[in-house]
């Protein structure tokens, strides 16, 4: 039985009560603190380009994170994830891009947290 290849995309978009500085800088501790590779960042487009850990029977997901400014209290964080997957291991991964997604925004919204009671 031959394996088919096909990438698996989920993009959700967040607006999140914090300037855009302070959710700027809580994105790569955000990722540090759950063990993924940063691979590439552009400070002056808010852009990183991140990769999660594969797991069993799950290849690792690119994570595309896009952070801009709505106003000055307000930021608003674009997160596309793209994850291969196969025949045989679509079965077994399905949802896991979208709880990628989910596990990010919950690890810098810890980050934002731990941020404003310690500054």
């Amino acid at each position: 039985m031959k394996k088919v290849a096909y990438l698996r995309k989920e993009k959700e978009t967040v607006e999140i009560d914090y300037p855009l500085g302070k959710v700027w800088a809580a994105i790569p501790e955000a990722l540090a603190s759950l063990e993924w590779t940063v691979e590439q960042v552009d400070n002056e487009a808010h852009h990183v380009k991140a990769k999660t850990k594969p797991s069993f029977m799950s290849y690792a997901s690119l994570l595309l994170i896009d952070a801009g400014a709505v106003d000055k209290k307000t930021a608003r964080v674009t997160v596309t994830a793209e994850t291969p997957v196969t025949t045989i291991t679509s079965i077994v991964d399905f949802g896991r891009t979208r709880d990628r997604i989910e596990l990010f925004f919950e690890a810098l919204a810890k980050q934002l947290t731990i941020h404003e009671n310690t500054g």
